[in-house]
Order: C-alpha cells, then structure tokens, then sequence
C-alpha cells in the first residue's frame, strides 16, 4: 500500500518539504487566526518554497532512477516504474501540505471579508 511506507519512501527530500511545510502550515494558522495582510507575503513565499521543493525532491528522483535503471538489464521496467512512483511521493507530500495551508488561508479571507477589515 502506498501509505504504508510513504515518507520513506519518498526519499531525503521529504525532510525539506516537511521543515518548509511545518513553517507553511504554522503561518497559515497565524494567518486564520489573526486576517490581515502583514502575513501574506510570508505564506506566499513558503506556499512556492514548500512546492519548490517538493519539485526538486520528485526531479532529483526521477533523475536518480533513470540513472540506476540504465544500467539495469533490458526488460526491467518494474525498476524504471517503482522509482517514478517513488520520486513522485515528494510532490505528492508538499501537494498535501500546500492545499492544507491554502484552506487555512482561505478561513482567513473568510474571516477578513466578515470582519470588514483588510489589513
């Protein structure tokens, strides 16, 4: 099952997505606590470093598989396959915390609208 080894799976990329997404996550909750602009610029910039990284994570493994699976005997494409799935367990976990924090920020521009304020 996908799940069971998920972040091991992913490789030493997860522990950067996780460290920037923690810092994404405890600002967006900043944010829905307290709306207003002064904390924006900052979910915006750790939104993008939590995605960057969660980009270079699945490259540096797609990389890294192709690498291994050319010299693997021809026919061994389960090799080629388990790999992409793997690498792709970075993306797939920097996905998860982004949309977490967006439904943060989202309560937060809700909260904003009812209160009338903007800043």
């Amino acid at each position: 099952m996908i799940w069971d080894n998920f972040f091991t799976a992913g490789g030493y990329g997860m522990y950067p997505i996780s460290v920037d997404g923690f810092f994404l996550l405890a600002a967006s909750l900043l944010l829905a606590l307290r709306p207003g602009r002064r904390l924006v610029p900052l979910v915006v910039s750790l939104a993008l470093l939590t995605l960057g990284s969660g980009v270079l994570g699945t490259l540096v493994g797609i990389v890294t598989t192709l690498h291994y699976a050319a010299r693997t005997p021809t026919g061994q494409v389960q090799t080629l396959i388990m790999g992409a799935a793997e690498a792709s367990h970075c993306l797939v976990l920097a996905l998860l915390i982004v949309m977490a924090a967006l439904g943060l920020t989202s309560i937060a521009a809700w909260r904003a609208s009812r209160a009338g304020t903007a800043g």
